[in-house]
């Protein structure tokens, strides 16, 4: 069973409709009892930081994931803001402190070109770095659905694993260990994106 996470932000019937169509069965629940069933859990997310934080230890969710992610090493895929949610902090609106597995802040935007607007929305090609599972059978440059305002700014190298151009470069995909992260939307990115998903869930 793979557990999609539910802490009131998201959409999580598109994300359990990818998992469906990759031939997997995704539960979305806010249940501890239940997440600790999964073999595999998801964190996706749209919308503003400091409510995702404010949702997830409301929910009593940040004991519950740090016992199952960084205890007992169930691999999850945080998904846009929940890709966000994986760092230290973030300064959307307030100062907001994350879940800090992945050591780096969540800073705005900063296209190098007026031109382009904020946030970044639409397809755009990610460029893949050393070797990881999401990327299996998935060419270099393939394009992804983006919809972000802000990014993780910054995290160590080694856990960079794929970055996209927006005006500048930026990271669009993190792993840590059992902690992988996109800033896309794999469940929006039709062909690539169910095969990334595919890869989380088959091989992770």
């Amino acid at each position: 069973m793979i557990g999609i996470i539910d802490y009131g932000l998201g959409n999580l019937t598109s994300v359990a409709g990818a998992i469906a169509k990759v031939g997997f069965t995704g539960t979305v629940t806010a249940d501890p009892d239940e997440l600790a069933k999964c073999e595999k859990l998801i964190l996706p997310g749209v919308g503003a930081y400091p409510e995702g934080m404010a949702n997830l230890n409301a929910r009593g969710l940040v004991d519950v994931l740090n016992r199952l992610v960084i205890g007992e090493r169930i691999p999850i895929l945080g998904i846009c803001l929940g890709f966000q949610l994986l760092g230290s902090e973030s300064s959307e609106f307030t100062r907001t402190k994350g879940l800090g597995w992945i050591d780096a802040p969540v800073t705005r935007l900063t296209p190098d070109d007026d031109a382009l607007r904020l946030p970044h929305v639409g397809w755009n090609d990610v460029r893949q770095h050393g070797d990881c599972i999401l990327f299996d059978g998935i060419p270099d440059e393939a394009l992804f659905y983006f919809v972000h305002e802000f990014r993780l700014d910054s995290p160590p190298a080694d856990t960079v694993v794929g970055t996209c151009d927006y005006g500048g470069r930026f990271v669009a995909v993190v792993q840590k260990g059992n902690v992988f992260g996109t800033q896309f939307h794999p469940e929006k990115s039709q062909q690539h994106g169910l095969a990334l998903l595919r890869n989380f869930l088959e091989k992770a």
